[in-house]
């Protein structure tokens, strides 16, 4: 788990994908979505973080790739 990130943050996103269906991020892709969100609030406001991390589904791009993007 990253350093950074709560053991109760981890188990809401672990109860949030399984009402999903779907498998939780992995470690390192909850790293790529908080450095997008992260980005995003930078060079915005706070709000923008979690439009980008949608957008960026959205789009089919993965956390990895949309930070790029928006640093770029």
């Amino acid at each position: 788990m990253p350093s950074d990130v709560s053991d109760e943050v981890i188990e809401w996103v672990a109860a949030f994908a399984e009402r999903l269906g779907v498998e939780p991020p992995s470690d390192e892709v909850i790293t790529q979505i908080l450095d997008l969100a992260g980005t995003a609030a930078r060079g915005s406001a706070r709000q923008a973080a979690p439009v980008a991390c949608w957008l960026a589904a959205a789009a089919g791009r993965t956390p990895l790739e949309a930070q790029a993007i928006a640093a770029g």
